[in-house]
């Protein structure tokens, strides 16, 4: 298995993100709880709150209504509770008017108010008197009570008598609910408020207002210096910040500054980073907000939000708008169903378009935006007087990276035995990103094992980590192992004698994420165009793993599965990208992707017939096959050096560039990749 070090999905340096501190209290501002947001004379700072004012008015009102309704509509008596017996004697006495039912339990009223006396006072207080009364029927009751009834012309109601409820209760049942339901909305309405910002206003009533974040010049800002390994771009947007401070000296020659400039590059290449440096190095006001923030499902939120955005900017001119990830609402118009989702991202789209038409050089409002999809976006946006300058924000070279190291490293203790410039060398392809979280990985390593610094040894082995995965506990069997011996040994002695191919630094079998093994092949310097000889070079010696095993045991494994997907792609790329088979010629067939995010693929676009898609297969296997051939033929002149390989790999496990040489006895190519007429078998 081989590491393509020459990958391309790279991503551009830079420092982390410095978090925003909050303004100093002022001298007329009361402190405890927040700046601004107590009330003097409360100890520890109490907060006002308007939602606890509205609550304590209801409750009074509550209250209030409660003793009016008590003094002026006073609630009936509640029925006495007699026995059953004195309820029947009482209706053959003719003293009931009417009796009501409910379940078991029966109400009546009296003709004469009956005295009857209360079985929990004492013998000195008064009798009780009743109008109203009710009585339980029992279980056992006899036929006839209803004739009983009628003979005594009490009256006998057909619907059951309604609960007598107080009119505290009634007016609780009543309005309860809805005095909850305002109280909680004023309470969440003014929470959202709070936690949404000043430029966020999070309630409802704050749906169209921008949700930008602003970045003073007052706070803790970013500068160039937090960014490295970007001089080409930095360079570019130094006349940026020359125009914010100094517009005069443009605009007297009757130059004006660009209304926006577009960032472009691969993720992670910390364009977002870049922009802060500029408005730190300007010291203007900077608003940021991602491109999917103005999208919403309601249309014409996202327009809103864009004007308010805007207003904003120019208020507190001169300042930078920065919108993230552009082609979320930058894409080209008319390619959609017209459903409510891209009805809402065109408008949004068009206010944009308006507003940075609508841009007077003379404003002092800069709008700077970064995409990894430039292809995507639409033709308006990129023409003259809206995004004037593309900025390409590329990968970092060796000394970029090193530059990049030293940012991360600032406030690293490393060892007397790091070498940042060997660091920078050993990770071609890694970015500002992907180098920052190896500083990282090296610093959680070396704590790990309890040390006070960092060494080399945690960069190499937290590299292996990042781009193999964490190392696995495997018992294999020594058959097995043997196998990935021999196989890696096959990858690094075509590494060694293939003219051209980039020096072996590291061969190990230890198993690290889905591989058992790995051969490292580091290039000397970055490589920016591919010779057809280094290609298929890089085809033979990742066929070599394949080709040991064959040799040496005569059959195949499943482990060169990664090693021929790497091989069918640079297989197809030079027959579909680079026009480098005499079978199809100089034509470019590959089918379009994005350039910055790893689409372009070296397939063959939909256009073209059955016939060239036979063409391209034919060639690509074409290659591949003599490559195989070429790889059977130097393991096969070179079986005892790869015998030698796989003992101290038996031994070992890992092994780096001068044990790799000491053990075959191979001399390093470098001493001899620039002298004329060097052959395989002369090496």
């Amino acid at each position: 298995m081989t590491m393509d070090d020459s990958r391309q999905t790279s991503r551009q340096a830079g420092a982390p993100d410095r978090r925003s501190q909050l303004p100093p209290t002022r001298p007329d501002q009361p402190t405890g709880g927040g700046p601004g947001n107590t009330t003097p004379g409360f100890p520890g700072g109490y907060r006002r709150s308007g939602c606890g004012s509205w609550l304590l008015f209801i409750l009074v009102l509550v209250l209030v209504n409660n003793v009016i309704v008590s003094l002026f509509f006073p609630a009936a008596s509640a029925p006495v509770e007699i026995p059953y017996n004195v309820f029947k004697q009482e209706v053959v006495a003719g003293n009931v008017v009417s009796v009501a039912t409910r379940g078991d339990t029966l109400h009546g009223i009296f003709e004469t108010p009956l005295v009857l006396p209360d079985p929990d006072a004492a013998d000195t207080e008064e009798p009780v008197t009743t109008e109203r009364f009710s009585t339980t029927l029992p279980s056992f009751l006899e036929p006839g009570l209803e004739t009983l009834l009628l003979t005594n012309g009490v009256e006998i109601n057909a619907e059951t008598l309604q609960e007598v409820r107080s009119p505290l209760l009634t007016l609780l049942f009543s309005f309860g609910p809805a005095l909850l339901m305002i109280g909680l909305f004023i309470w969440l309405s003014r929470r959202m408020a709070s936690r949404g910002g000043a430029g966020g206003m999070g309630n409802m009533f704050g749906m169209g207002k921008s949700k930008a974040r602003r970045y003073d010049e007052n706070e803790d800002k970013i500068t160039f210096d937090d960014v490295a390994g970007i001089d080409e771009a930095e360079h570019e947007l130094a006349e940026i910040v020359d125009f914010l401070k100094q517009p005069e000296k443009y605009t007297r020659l009757g130059g004006s500054a660009p209304k926006g400039v577009l960032l472009v590059g691969q993720p992670g290449t910390c364009k977002t980073l870049l922009a802060k440096a500029v408005a730190g190095e300007a010291g203007v006001p900077f608003f940021s907000m991602n491109a999917s923030e103005f999208v919403e499902m309601i249309v014409g939120v996202g327009a809103s939000r864009v004007r308010d955005l805007f207003k904003q900017a120019r208020e507190a001119a001169p300042s930078i708008i920065f919108i993230d990830e552009l082609d979320a609402i930058g894409r080209k118009r008319g390619q959609a169903i017209n459903t409510g989702g891209s009805s809402e991202q065109e408008q949004t789209l068009n206010q944009i378009l308006t507003e940075m038409d609508g841009f007077s050089t003379e404003e002092g409002v800069i709008v700077l935006s970064a995409t990894n999809m430039p292809e995507v976006l639409d033709p308006a946006l990129l023409r003259a007087g809206r995004f004037d300058r593309r900025v390409v924000v590329q990968p970092p070279d060796k000394v970029g990276r090193k530059a990049i190291l030293e940012v991360h490293t600032r406030e690293v203790p490393l060892g007397p035995d790091v070498d940042l410039a060997a660091v920078a060398s050993m990770t071609p392809g890694l970015v500002g990103s992907d180098l920052r979280n190896l500083v990282n990985e090296a610093a959680i390593l070396a704590a790990r094992n309890g040390q006070d610094v960092i060494i080399q040894a945690n960069f190499a082995d937290s590299l292996e980590k990042i781009i193999l995965g964490p190392e696995r506990k495997l018992l294999l069997k020594r058959e097995d192992r043997e196998r990935v011996a021999i196989h890696e040994s096959g990858h690094a002695i075509l590494g060694l004698v293939v003219p051209g191919a980039d020096p072996v630094s590291r061969v190990t079998i230890t198993p690290r994420g889905q591989s058992l093994g790995v051969t490292y092949q580091r290039p000397e310097d970055d490589r920016y165009n591919y010779s057809e000889a280094y290609l298929r070079g890089r085809i033979i010696g990742a066929l070599g793993g394949r080709a040991a095993e064959e040799l040496v045991y005569g059959d195949r494994t499943t482990g060169a599965e990664n090693d021929l997907q790497q091989v069918t792609r640079m297989a197809q790329g030079m027959v579909t990208r680079w026009g480098m088979s005499d079978a199809i010629g100089p034509v470019s067939l590959a089918a379009e992707g994005g350039q910055y995010l790893g689409g372009q693929q070296s397939g063959v676009g939909q256009s073209f017939s059955q016939a060239t898609l036979e063409r391209v297969d034919k060639a690509t296997r074409q290659i591949i096959e003599e490559c195989y051939r070429e790889a059977l033929a130097l393991l096969t002149k070179h079986r005892r050096e790869l015998k030698q390989l796989a003992d101290a790999l038996m031994e070992h496990e890992s092994l780096d560039e001068q044990e790799v040489l000491d053990a075959t006895g191979i001399p390093s190519q470098v001493e001899h990749r620039d002298l004329p007429g060097v052959t395989p078998e002369e090496i």
